[in-house]
């Protein structure tokens, strides 16, 4: 990634077509109005799997949003929906206190796990939206990969009242790992043939598109009337996973989830025979991992 000074901000206007690119938020939003007993268990059956292959979050990213929200050693972090605790680790080992929050039971076991060192992080199996507000307590709320879940109507009023005077919202992302180009051009027909309602975004989609849905998040901030100075970044990193952790990592996707087990199956043992058959084990993926910090108002 290089140095994080020297990282570089888009704009709206530096991408091609921004009104006109497809968002994978609005294809979540029918994920987003799921009702709040199906979300907590929606990552149920893949929760190990999430654990597993789902990318961290690089430390110098994690770095560069720790000194913008201007974070003390004694900082005190709300972090909403932790899942595993993929993003809750390296901060804790930084010494923060913290309290995440996962509603699913499977993710909140495995993060109590991973945290078990860590006697200042406290995981509660609950949801944000039922969570008992503890008012301006909190120097961070944390959403990793997270925050798209929530109803924003509920998320930024609910996250502003937890934060103390000029506390800061944090939210981090990873994209989906993505084949090379050619390598996708491998597997598209089996997509056609057998989960066309599989979007982009889930298999392979361009950078553009993502990010011009990072700069759509940057305006719901600013939108929301509770958070300014908002200040977003990204990088792009690049990954090596065998066709097993491919599959697993798909598995973990909103999208395949939501297929029937039988479709999912047949999808996965097509997409195994082809990708070993062209690419053997090793696959080359690159993510994009961006971050937005904007400071309570």
């Amino acid at each position: 990634m290089g140095d994080l000074s020297d990282l570089q901000s888009i704009t709206a206007s530096e991408i091609e077509n921004y009104a006109d690119l497809k968002s994978w938020t609005e294809v979540l939003k029918d994920y987003v109005g799921k009702t709040l007993e199906s979300k907590k268990t929606w990552y149920s059956a893949v929760a190990n799997a999430y654990n597993r292959v789902r990318p961290r979050y690089p430390q110098e990213i994690i770095t560069r949003t720790i000194a913008i929200a201007q974070l003390h050693n004694s900082a005190k972090i709300l972090e909403i929906g932790c899942g595993p605790a993929i993003a809750t680790i390296p901060l804790a080992e930084l010494g923060f206190s913290m309290i995440s929050l996962e509603p699913n039971w499977e993710a909140s076991k495995i993060a109590k796990l991973n945290c078990a060192t860590y006697p200042q992080v406290q995981i509660i199996n609950t949801s944000f939206e039922e969570w008992d507000l503890i008012e301006n307590q909190f120097d961070a709320v944390l959403a990793a990969t997270s925050w798209h879940w929530l109803d924003p109507a509920i998320a930024y009023r609910k996250s502003a009242a937890a934060l103390k005077a000029a506390g800061h919202l944090i939210l981090l992302w990873n994209t989906p790992p993505q084949l090379d180009p050619a390598t996708y051009q491998l597997v598209d027909s089996v997509y056609q043939a057998l989960a066309p309602e599989i979007p982009l975004y889930a298999r392979h989609e361009g950078r553009e598109t993502h990010q011009a849905d990072f700069l759509k998040f940057s305006e719901s901030i600013i939108n929301s009337g509770y958070f300014a100075n908002v200040k977003y970044d990204h990088s792009i990193h690049n990954v090596t996973y065998s066709v097993e952790e491919y599959l697993l990592l798909l598995s973990t996707l909103s999208p395949y989830i939501a297929l029937a087990e039988e479709k999912r199956t047949h999808l996965f043992a097509n997409l195994q025979e082809i990708l070993r058959q062209h690419r053997g084990d090793h696959l080359k993926l690159s993510f994009i991992s961006a971050f937005h910090v904007a400071r309570k108002i």
